[in-house]
């Protein structure tokens, strides 16, 4: 049917009918806006249709050369700006974005001569989404702090800036990749920044099981020392305990989606071991949790998680992640099975981050995939004692012993898919 159509219409017909239509809808929301406020302004149903079919008869007669264009598009800003300043004498406080609603509109009738259509329609929507949610973009920018907008930007420049500048290939005996190890600092600040702004987002709310799953997600060694410590002075053992659990769980789930992004070999080795200990874990924690405590009443959570996209915390992730790679290939060479499971456990007691992610990076490579899956259970479990010994260290007496406990337990059920995988 549109072929018929296009055969009937002249060759530019359905161009200009695109045109008129997309400045129609720009010059709509701009004349509801206007007379909403009860005020009269630049722009309304008939000057943005002109303004397009200007920009569309401007590109036409250029016959696709740019300068003409441009001249048209300069001119139209030079009564743009004297309407502008129309406005500042009656208000002092004037906005522009009517005026650059009208450039938009022009730049958008030039992309359809060019036959750009997908873009020039993506232009015209996206312009009338920011018109239309200015209360509420507005009222964001009141809401969130300035550090934030700030450590977006951080994530940006670990993302967008460094990564694409980093060489893809391999350097020096230990075939070290910059963008393989930075993709792999990314992935890890990806997600712990997710929870970060999650966490920010729902400050205050969902108390301490919430912000054991969130904080695991974070970063469940940090969590299970807050949560200890917030213990000591609550006499709630069932509840700290069984979150403490949860937020371990979070952890398999954490590195479950890791593993997966980076070797689909290894995950298909630890993908069900790892989602059941998850699973597990955070229902267990969850019913354990609930268990009457000789106090009562939501407990809210303390856990401010710091930023996770600073400049040397990245850093530092790299240089363990690169340290842990090299001290993994001369376990390897040297000291076989016994070294590097050893040294998985050796891990165990500081961030395991760095060295599964080592161990993944390694996986069918360096290292058989068996060796590294064995690894990074013991590493995982070794981390849950020491967790454990975290939690009984820091919080009150029959919390500590329960988290121990259940930690250990945890820790040993990690270990059980070894009777299959050590054969």
């Amino acid at each position: 049917m549109l072929t018929d159509l296009y055969r009937l219409l002249p060759p530019e017909g359905l161009k200009i009918a695109l045109v008129l239509f997309l400045s129609f809808l720009t010059g709509l929301e701009r004349e509801e806006r206007l007379s909403a406020a009860g005020r009269v302004s630049f722009g309304g149903v008939r000057t943005f249709p002109l303004i397009g079919l200007m920009g569309y008869g401007i590109s036409l007669l250029a016959g696709g050369q740019i300068l003409p264009v441009m001249l048209g598009f300069a001119v139209l800003g030079a009564f743009l700006m004297l309407s502008y300043r129309h406005k500042l004498e009656e208000s002092k406080f004037a906005g522009l974005t009517s005026e650059m609603s009208a450039l938009t509109t022009f730049v958008a009738a030039a992309l359809v001569y060019r036959e750009q259509f997908w873009i020039a329609t993506t232009l015209t929507v996206a312009s009338m989404m920011l018109l239309e949610l200015k209360t509420a973009l507005e009222g964001l920018t009141k809401q969130v702090p300035p550090e934030e907008i700030f450590t977006f930007t951080k994530f940006l420049l670990l993302t967008a800036v460094i990564l694409p500048v980093l060489p893809n290939r391999s350097f020096g005996p230990f075939a070290l990749n910059p963008s393989k190890v930075w993709l792999v600092v990314v992935a890890v600040s990806t997600v712990s920044y997710g929870s970060y702004v999650i966490q920010k987002l729902t400050k205050g709310q969902g108390g301490v099981m919430l912000g054991a799953l969130l904080g695991g997600a974070y970063s469940s060694t940090v969590t299970t020392v807050v949560l200890a410590r917030h213990a000591a002075r609550e006499n709630r053992p069932h509840l700290f305990s069984g979150v403490t659990l949860v937020a371990s769980g979070m952890m398999y789930l954490r590195l479950t989606g890791l593993v997966s992004v980076f070797n689909p070999a290894l995950i298909a080795v630890l993908g069900v071991p790892f989602l059941a200990m998850a699973a597990s874990a955070i229902a267990l924690g969850w019913l354990w949790s609930r268990r009457p405590d000789q106090k009562t009443g939501e407990v809210q959570r303390e856990f401010e998680p710091s930023n996770p996209l600073e400049m040397r915390s990245a850093l530092l992730f790299a240089v363990l992640f690169v340290a842990v790679l090299i001290a993994t290939h001369l376990a390897v060479k040297y000291l076989g099975k016994s070294g590097v499971y050893s040294l998985a456990a050796l891990m165990g007691v500081t961030d395991v981050d760095p060295f599964i992610m080592g161990m993944t990076d390694a996986a069918g490579k360096t290292t058989a995939v068996n060796m590294a899956a064995i690894s990074i259970l013991i590493a995982a479990a070794s981390n849950n004692v020491v967790k454990g010994i975290y939690a009984y260290s820091l919080s009150d007496r029959k919390t500590g012993r329960l988290s121990l406990t259940l930690l250990v337990a945890l820790a040993a059920a990690g270990l059980t898919p070894l009777i299959w995988l050590a054969q």
